[in-house]
């Protein structure tokens, strides 16, 4: 089969891709701006066509506890919500993480800090990369740029998380989840019935019965057992890295933006080098594991950087980081769901070119 051409909104496209994608179950809670995920769903009631399984929980708390019990059966199983939705799920996030446990989790930010605002932000960054819940944990986080990213990201999102069983985040926002674009869909994956080895399905005749759990009273064991995880967020590291790169060849001037703001950027790029300034953009595709190589690599040739983001400023850390002090790293960004313009940036850039 082909892939099929359609003109849908980014919550849509998510909804759609799980689909086809061959997802168990759904379990969410409606939340602006993401409520279009539960309610594609519903509408398309993939159980009689799919056996998909979609439920809407009485909370967040008990949508990422059901995907908890999914996903210790070995099922391809999916949550989506926003900013204070997912904070409610951060406990049962940490669990699956320490359970080592594969799903796909969706935050389409909105502004905050508390209920804040509907409107898109991207100030959710540190919850999602750096860990919102307690613990040493690491989620794989994907940060689509497109409507068609929303969609693909869910495939690649379940390969990764089966891979190396460990929930993913698709850290997208509220404006790529409200906008409409054109979207290739993949034709439909056929379900699998092949149950992993390590999933919980009682004692059979051939295997002693699986126990998951994330609770291990023994400090000993708990440390072994941290070191396993610490090794394999090294593997992802070293393996699973994602960026794109805007007329970086000869930059001299380097934006850092992810989602919206890397759409920003990109004109963002353009004015500037209509205007004689050799400016360029890196895109994150990961956020975990961020592609901190690459920067540094490029802070060779640069003489700046800037992170262009949708909150206060939290990517920035990542990216002084990767250029540990090698040529100065700013930030400029607007919050509470303003959107910076493709001018701001360049203005911005420009000042802080005459400012040193």
């Amino acid at each position: 089969m082909e892939r099929e051409l359609r003109l849908m909104k980014g919550n849509e496209a998510v909804a759609e891709a799980a689909i086809r994608a061959g997802v168990d179950g759904y379990f969410g809670y409606p939340i602006t701006p993401q409520s279009e995920i539960i309610e594609y769903l519903m509408e398309a009631d993939p159980a009689k066509t799919t056996g998909m399984v979609v439920v809407q929980a009485e909370s967040e708390v008990a949508a990422i506890n059901m995907v908890y019990g999914g996903a210790g059966c070995g099922k391809k199983v999916m949550t989506t919500s926003s900013s204070p939705g997912i904070s409610l799920k951060q406990e049962g996030i940490t669990y699956i993480a320490g359970a080592e446990l594969p799903c796909v989790i969706v935050n389409v930010v909105r502004g905050g800090p508390g209920l804040g605002t509907i409107q898109p932000a991207q100030s959710d960054y540190f919850q999602a990369v750096k860990g919102g819940g307690h613990g040493d944990y690491h989620l794989i986080v994907l940060a689509p740029a497109s409507v068609q990213e929303m969609a693909d990201f869910v495939g690649l999102g379940f390969d990764l998380a089966f891979k190396y069983r460990n929930p993913v985040m698709i850290l997208s926002d509220g404006a790529i989840g409200q906008m409409m674009e054109k979207v290739w869909l993949d034709p439909p994956r056929e379900r699998s019935k092949e149950i992993p080895e390590w999933a919980t399905t009682g004692k059979t005749a051939d295997r002693k019965r699986n126990i998951i759990t994330s609770l291990e009273l023994d400090p000993f064991r708990q440390e072994v057992f941290n070191r396993k995880l610490v090794e394999k967020y090294d593997a992802i590291r070293e393996n699973e890295v994602r960026f794109e790169e805007y007329l970086c060849e000869d930059a001299e001037y380097l934006l850092v933006a992810y989602g919206t703001s890397a759409r920003v950027c990109q004109k963002a790029v353009q004015l500037a080098r209509e205007q004689g300034i050799k400016a360029g953009l890196l895109r994150p595709i990961t956020l975990f594991p961020f592609p901190t190589k690459r920067i540094s690599e490029l802070a060779g040739q640069l003489k700046m950087a800037l992170a262009v983001e949708m909150s206060a400023g939290q990517m920035v850390e990542d990216v002084q980081l990767s250029i540990n002090g090698k040529i100065p790293v700013h930030y400029y960004g607007r919050m509470g769901g303003m959107v910076p313009t493709p001018d701001e940036v360049v203005e911005n850039l420009k000042e802080r070119i005459i400012g040193g």
